[in-house]
């Protein structure tokens, strides 16, 4: 059984609760069946950690300015490529064959934003498992729980599921290879693309938005 916090955390990585949304503590102590105390005490955590924001009296969870998401973003490049060369440097024959089996199976999510954008945060643990270094998926995992607070996801913009797909390939070819630069190369392009992608929609959400 998943603890108060550990539901919440996964509510909000799984766009169950969006950024700006208002988190009550009554409402979440009966969606997940456990005490308020538990859930008091995890919402604390959370604001701690800058998952959640206070607004007021109350508790919404936080989202990332411009800024933010460029700094997210670097860091996230650099541990990613680092993840991607160790894992072409230990992964052993089966986490290869795993990794391309994801991307097999993915192919019947296309058309599903959310349910690529599911598949795509396996397939990057996956790879951050890898790795075999503890200590960069410690870091990875708090990179990737913060990029919880970005709205939406990427995978929804026209044409970039498929190409998505197409980058995971060239990744684990390169893995597979036991390439290290070409495995760190094609991590970091695939990141600049999803970047540059996320920036975009984020551009037309605030054009449409009248701003």
């Amino acid at each position: 059984m998943k603890d108060a916090y550990s539901l919440i955390l996964s509510a909000i990585d799984n766009g169950i609760y969006r950024p700006g949304d208002r988190l009550v503590e009554s409402e979440l102590a009966e969606r997940f069946g456990v005490s308020r105390t538990p859930v008091r005490e995890a919402l604390q955590r959370l604001e701690t950690q800058s998952m959640l924001k206070r607004d007021g009296r109350s508790l919404i969870v936080a989202t990332l300015d411009h800024n933010q998401l460029a700094e997210l973003y670097t860091v996230r490049t650099e541990l990613e490529a680092l993840a991607a060369r160790l894992a072409a440097r230990h992964a052993t024959p089966e986490e290869i064959r795993v990794l391309a089996g994801m991307i097999d199976e993915d192919r019947a999510s296309l058309g599903d934003p959310a349910a690529l954008a599911r598949a795509n945060r396996r397939f990057h643990h996956q790879i951050h498992l890898a790795s075999h270094n503890r200590y960069l998926v410690q870091q990875l995992n708090l990179v990737h729980r913060s990029m919880a607070l970005m709205a939406g996801t990427t995978l929804a913009a026209k044409g970039r599921d498929s190409v998505t797909l197409d980058e995971h390939q060239a990744i684990v070819d390169a893995i597979g290879k036991r390439d290290e630069t070409g495995a760190e190369q094609a991590l970091r392009r695939h990141i600049s693309m999803a970047y540059e992608t996320r920036l975009k929609e984020d551009a037309r959400l605030h054009d449409e938005g009248g701003a």
